[in-house]
Parts: C-alpha cells; sequence; structure tokens
C-alpha cells in the first residue's frame, strides 16, 4: 500500500545500488533457471549484509519505514 506522495521501496533496490557480487551474477542470469535458483538461494538464506547495514542505507536514502495502527 502506497502513501500519497511516497515512493516505495523496489525489490532489491538495495543490492542493485551497492552493486552486490550476488546480485550482478544473478542478474547475469536467465530467471527461473537452475543457475539463476541457486544463486538467489544465496541471497534468500546467507546473504552478504547484515540487517544493520540495510537499515542504514535506508535511512541514508531517506526511505520511512512505516505500519498502520
Amino acid at each position: 500500500m502506497s502513501i500519497d506522495g511516497y515512493i516505495d521501496y523496489k525489490r532489491r533496490e538495495f543490492c542493485h545500488d551497492i552493486k552486490c557480487s550476488i546480485q550482478l551474477d544473478l542478474n547475469a542470469q536467465e530467471e527461473g533457471s537452475g543457475e539463476y535458483e541457486r544463486i538467489r538461494s544465496i541471497c534468500k538464506n546467507d546473504c552478504k549484509y547484515t540487517t544493520y547495514q540495510f537499515h542504514h542505507w535506508l535511512i541514508d536514502k531517506g526511505y520511512l519505514i512505516v505500519r498502520p495502527e
């Protein structure tokens, strides 16, 4: 759900912005292929970056984390 006047975070925006080597490898694969899924599992289960790094990237980019009451 978008808030008027704001933009939503786009999937893997952090990964693309920091030029994550795993993301670059993933981009080189055909979506849905075996190699794509193998590399994607690295992102899902063994990300090189921490939530701390991601959170501070969000802050630096001006993102707000909101939720309804």
